[in-house]
């Protein structure tokens, strides 16, 4: 492996465009958002490198406004997830063949198009189909996605490269294969980034790849698809499905070459297909990868020395971009007695001056959660916090569903650090708030580690250096990402290698040589120049 080659600046991060009002680049994009919102668009499965389509229609719905129409995808059978599998391994051999370069290269380009022609077009299917303000968009759908596409080509170069010492008279080396069959990636609706990383990561190393986005994500899913084609992917390497999740499980995970999946979504349905993984151990030809990145209840925990502007900024900002959507917002904080009122008051003036609606007005912060059962479920953690004795909305607690999926900034302060707000997971707009007494700042650092079964992210705000240090060791096997007076959002590729463990999942850091790793079968091999002619060793004589 040529270092030269690997040495080539892809890893760079990706300039962040900053849309101030009325700069050419927000012009643009917004202009790109209404010419997609009035068009009517049919997206359809893409398998073999050919469009699918079916009688089957399911219309497409916008979080902030529920009754627009702007199109339709096409839903397949299993029939299809079948057709889908045999292309992907129809295709295995020469893409195995080609050479790594090659990969590299169609990856590499679609960076570029993403960078350039595409970039408007993808963080406006974000938009509309995903409910992400100009600046979510495009640090997500834009930066993040090709920061993916490029430092991966630079992590699989760099892996590639190393290889074992050889001693004299002998030559080691290694040989980084795709698995043997084919991999299931299976993405969700919050990060567009996510949904292209996980199909392409594992086609990069040579793997061909049955990919099911979310059916909340699927326009941003087809922008992809299109990306990826014009960058010369070529048929059968990725196969695009919308079909029934469990049912797509079943058939998938049953047989024989299933090779790895790759997986961002909840729980239970992670721990239902690893399940169903175990049922089938026996018919696979090769024991498979199983890489899952599922929930979080991230916490923050400020000690007494906090910065109080800092602590209510991150907890605005952590809890409340893209209205609480992320894997790593902020859900749960544990703020001191002696600082409480003060963070409240801070955080109270910011939020007043939230502006929540559609994202194609920019400057909305907050835009729709993502459909009516995440509407409804925040609802009804408001309506509990609102009749509890043990709980009160300390801020917000609005929510309009008369045109969009609206849910305004919340904040529930409870006495009660196991209040179900405090352990369960949301997904939306709400933090909790336990407020502690100073003195029991130990005590709440045992608390927050066993609160939750999730260990995904978290923070901790102090400008003592020896309680960060007492909260990084009591903390260590709470989250995957710890942050030190930072919110507990915002894993930039190449930086903040992604992931976390206990019920959060695997841990096998997206954004990193660590999960490129994991869609290799590595191959030892060792070549004697001059083999033995004689059984005898010299303790022989």
């Amino acid at each position: 492996m040529s270092k030269a080659i690997s040495q080539v600046p892809f890893a760079v991060n990706e300039p962040v465009n900053s849309y101030v009002p009325g700069s050419p680049e927000v012009k643009s994009l917004i202009a790109t958002y209404k010419k997609m919102w009035a068009e009517k668009i049919e997206i359809p499965m893409f398998i073999n490198g050919k469009e699918v389509k079916t009688d089957e229609k399911v219309q497409l719905q916008s979080p902030q406004d529920h009754a627009h129409d702007f199109g339709f995808y096409y839903k397949g059978t299993m029939q299809h997830v079948d057709d889908a599998i045999n292309a992907a391994l129809a295709a295995k051999k020469e893409w195995n063949e080609l050479g790594w370069e090659h990969r590299a290269a169609i990856f590499l380009k679609a960076a570029d198009l993403l960078a350039g022609p595409y970039r408007d077009v993808i963080n406006a299917a974000t938009m509309i189909g995903q409910s992400k303000n100009v600046h979510q968009a495009e640090i997500d759908a834009a930066c993040e996605f090709i920061d993916f596409l490029r430092f991966n080509v630079e992590f699989m170069t760099e892996m590639y490269s190393e290889q074992p010492v050889s001693d004299s008279g002998i030559w080691n080396r290694v040989e980084y294969r795709p698995l043997e069959g084919f991999c299931f990636a299976v993405t969700p609706f919050n990060f567009t980034a996510i949904s292209g990383n996980l199909p392409t990561c594992m086609a990069m190393l040579g793997n061909v790849v049955v990919w099911k986005p979310s059916d909340k994500q699927i326009y941003s899913a087809k922008v992809i698809m299109d990306v990826l084609i014009e960058a010369g992917l070529p048929a059968g390497v990725i196969n695009m499905v919308f079909t029934d999740g469990k049912e797509t499980a079943e058939k998938v995970l049953a047989h024989p070459d299933f090779a790895g999946l790759h997986f961002t979504g909840s729980t239970k349905v992670f721990q239902g297909m690893w399940k169903m993984i175990g049922d089938n151990i026996h018919n696979y030809r090769t024991y498979p990868r199983i890489v899952g990145e599922t929930g979080g209840k991230d916490f923050v925990i400020a000690h007494p020395s906090s910065n109080v502007e800092a602590v209510a900024t991150a907890l605005v900002r952590g809890s409340f971009e893209y209205q609480g959507q992320k894997c790593s917002a902020a859900s749960r904080a544990y703020v001191p007695k002696s600082l409480w009122a003060d963070v409240k008051k801070v955080m109270e003036t910011q939020i007043n001056s939230i502006k929540v609606g559609s994202p194609e007005d920019p400057s909305n912060f907050v835009n729709a959660v993502i459909d009516k059962n995440s509407f409804e479920k925040c609802k009804g953690f408001i309506d509990r916090a609102t009749a509890s004795g043990e709980a009160e909305i300390a801020i917000g607690g609005k929510v309009d569903d008369s045109k969009g999926w609206f849910v305004h900034p919340t904040v529930i302060e409870t006495t009660n650090p196991h209040y179900e707000s405090m352990v369960e997971e949301i997904f939306g707009p709400i933090l909790s708030v336990y407020v502690y007494e100073d003195q029991d700042w130990k005590e709440t650092l045992k608390l927050v580690d066993s609160t939750s079964p999730y260990s995904l992210t978290g923070s901790v705000f102090a400008q003592d250096r020896y309680a960060i240090n007492e909260a990084f060791k009591a903390l260590e096997n709470a989250s995957g990402n710890f942050y030190i007076n930072d919110k507990p959002t915002g894993a930039v590729v190449g930086q903040q290698p992604f992931g976390g463990g206990r019920a959060s999942g695997t841990n096998d850091k997206a954004g990193s040589k660590m999960n490129l790793l994991r869609w290799t079968s590595v191959r030892s091999i060792k070549e004697t120049f001059v083999s033995p002619k004689d059984y005898k060793y010299p303790y022989l004589g």
